[in-house]
Formats: structure tokens, C-alpha cells, sequence
């Protein structure tokens, strides 16, 4: 099997970043891996779909640590070899188009875009490429059930935020519709009310504002948890899953904003939430998820690039990267069964 995994830069890589610890389980297990990042697809005179990959370099001993592995991987970073679309099995779109909206805006969709003429021509795309067009933005995030989201707002009239921040007795987090990763995060409160104004500017910039009712348990920080093929991932009776607490006078429990992972304890009551979004996850064809829960409630469902599977898999003790492989490798011999039967988006959570 070859699979790529495309990705907004190689030079924004790391080792524990999920995508590394997949491309590092996959090559462990024999297969061939490769990086595709946005400009390196090429469409021929005769519409033939190439891209310029680097692959992982090959060797028999398959038995190097993920920090070797990726020493490895960074010292091919600027050598590409031409290939067939159609020679890779597999292309698991990893890139964050939030980082390239503002100075890269060509970059921002062309997985998406390339992603999708590639599914068309036999290759699995996970996440489905077609769904991932519709979540672009945190505009998806209404289209799950009302029982699981916070009463939220998306206006860029000052007026509108401002009303709504008073229903909610002034303490409301307000966000960009565009972005992840915690950036351009504000709680307004007491202490913050003052500036409002500023914080309603700022954001703006960038375009529409998200004003969300504050979730009194997110003191506590949040769970991440990992769904795979619409059920939430687990091995040797434990779930792909942390708490994330939030730096002090920071409500951001992002990891890479300050936030702190600790083990997390799966409980029905986030199993109920979880299984309230499955239907709309399967119908989507996502088949790898993180959803960040606060008590009954889903702040996020990151389907483009969610992160922590290391951290998740270090403290449970369980190597979480090969059940996701091991589910992978399933839909290409269902495919093989069934050649030309199933679509993309079916196939990808089967």
C-alpha cells in the first residue's frame, strides 16, 4: 500500500503530531508513505493527475522509533519524485486550510479540490473530500444536533454580539468562523467587557464572529476524543481520549496554546454526546475525528487535522495509530472485494 499524506508544509511538521504518528505506523507496518503538500499536484495536457511526493526512505528494517523516523523523513524533505495519482492507495488529507486563508488563499482548498479528482479515480480520500468542502469552516458545526452545541451567535454586527452577551450576563467566548487552534479566542467577562469593542474589531478583520454561551464546566478543560468511522476510538477497553486543561487566565486548552493533558476517564455521558453526531459523521464520510467535549456540550469537531493521538496513546498505554491503520487497510480489501461498488464517502467509514 502507498499512502500520502498531505499536509500544509513540510517545514510545519513535528514528531508527535498525529499525521507523524500515522505516516510512522504505516511505514512500521510495511507500507510505502509519502508527503504531498498544496502545490506539488500537477494535471497533464492529457489530464493525467501527478504530484510530486516525498516518499520516506526505504529500508528493510522497519523497526526505527518515531523520533528516527521523522529525523529521516525531514532529510527528504526537498526531494520529489513524479508519480501517478492513481499509484497511491491511499491520500489522507491532514492540512489545516485555516493557516492558509489569509496569505496562501490558493492553498487553502487545493487538497480539497485535488482530493477530490483523485477519489474520482480510485484513490481512497479520507476525510471524504466532497464533505471536507462543506466544513471549511465552523459553519458545519450547525449542522449538528442543537442538543450537543452551546447556544451560539455568527454576525459582524457589534450590535447583535452585544445583545446576546447580555442575555448571557456578559460572559460569553467569542472566536472567528475562520481559524483553529485556539487563535483569536476571547472569554469576555467583568474583566474584559471594558474592551469589547476592541475584541469585536479584531476579530472582524478576518471576517464573521462567533459569540458561544460559556459552558460553566470548562474550568474543568476539555475532553478530546477520537471518533473513527462515526464510533469513538478505542483498543484494549480504553478510549482514544484526554482532558485538556487550559493555562491559568487562559480559557484556550489547546496544547500548543499553553493548555496541559491529562488522562481523561470516558463515561456514557460523553458516549451519549458522541453518539448524538454519528449519524451526520457517517453520512459525511469522516472517518477520523476529534470532537473536544465540555460536559454535555461539543465545542468543536475537528475534521481536518485532529491532533493528541500520541499523547492519547502514551497514557492509555495502547498504540491507537495501528487500529486506525489496521481500519484502513480494511476498506482497501472491502474495495478489492467489491471493486467500483462503494463510493468514496461510503467506503471512507466502513
Amino acid at each position: 500500500m502507498l499512502i500520502a499524506f498531505f499536509v500544509n508544509a513540510m517545514e510545519d511538521e513535528y514528531p508527535h503530531y498525529t499525521t507523524t504518528v500515522l505516516a510512522h505506523e504505516a511505514w512500521r507496518r510495511g507500507h510505502d508513505v509519502c508527503y504531498i503538500t498544496p502545490g506539488d499536484f500537477v494535471v497533464s495536457p492529457d489530464d493525467t493527475l501527478r504530484v510530486h511526493a516525498r516518499f520516506a526512505p526505504a529500508t528493510k528494517a522497519r523497526t526505527r522509533t518515531l523520533e528516527a523516523f521523522f529525523k529521516q523523513l525531514k532529510t527528504v524533505a526537498h526531494k520529489t519524485r513524479l508519480v501517478d495519482v492513481t499509484d497511491i492507495d491511499v491520500l489522507m488529507l491532514r492540512n489545516d486550510p485555516s493557516q492558509d486563508a489569509i496569505d496562501r488563499p490558493w492553498a487553502e482548498d487545493a487538497g480539497i479540490q485535488f482530493g477530490r479528482r483523485a477519489a474520482r479515480l480510485g484513490v481512497l480520500v479520507l476525510n471524504d473530500p466532497g464533505a471536507l468542502s462543506e466544513a471549511i469552516n465552523k459553519l458545519y458545526f450547525q449542522s449538528f444536533p442543537r442538543d450537543v452545541r452551546a447556544e451560539t451567535l455568527i454576525t459582524r454586527f457589534p450590535d447583535d454580539i452585544k445583545a446576546f452577551a447580555k442575555k448571557h450576563g456578559g460572559k460569553v467566548v467569542l472566536k472567528p468562523l475562520q481559524g483553529s487552534g485556539g487563535q483569536g479566542v476571547f472569554l469576555l467577562d467583568a474583566k474584559s467587557g471594558g474592551n469589547l469593542n476592541q475584541i469585536i474589531e479584531t476579530i472582524s478583520r478576518d471576517g464573521y464572529i462567533i459569540a458561544q454561551a460559556y459552558v460553566p464546566e470548562a474550568e474543568k478543560g476539555d475532553i478530546r476524543l477520537f471518533l473513527m468511522n462515526g464510533w469513538p476510538l478505542h483498543a484494549e477497553g480504553k478510549f482514544a481520549a484526554m482532558r485538556r486543561v487550559s493555562a491559568k487566565e487562559d480559557i484556550r486548552s489547546n496544547i500548543h496554546a499553553g493548555g496541559k493533558a491529562k488522562a481523561a476517564k470516558i463515561t456514557e455521558r460523553q458516549l451519549r454526546v458522541a453518539e448524538l453526531i454519528r449519524p451526520k459523521l457517517i453520512e459525511d464520510g469522516m472517518f477520523l475525528v476529534g470532537i473536544d467535549i465540555i460536559g454535555d456540550t461539543i465545542l468543536e469537531v475537528n475534521v481536518f487535522t485532529p491532533g493528541n493521538l500520541h499523547a492519547c496513546s502514551e497514557m492509555a498505554g495502547v498504540n491507537f495509530a495501528a487500529v486506525v491503520l489496521q481500519s484502513i487497510e480494511r476498506k482497501l480489501a472491502i474495495a478489492a472485494q467489491f471493486p467500483g461498488h462503494f463510493s468514496n464517502r461510503s467506503l471512507a467509514v466502513m
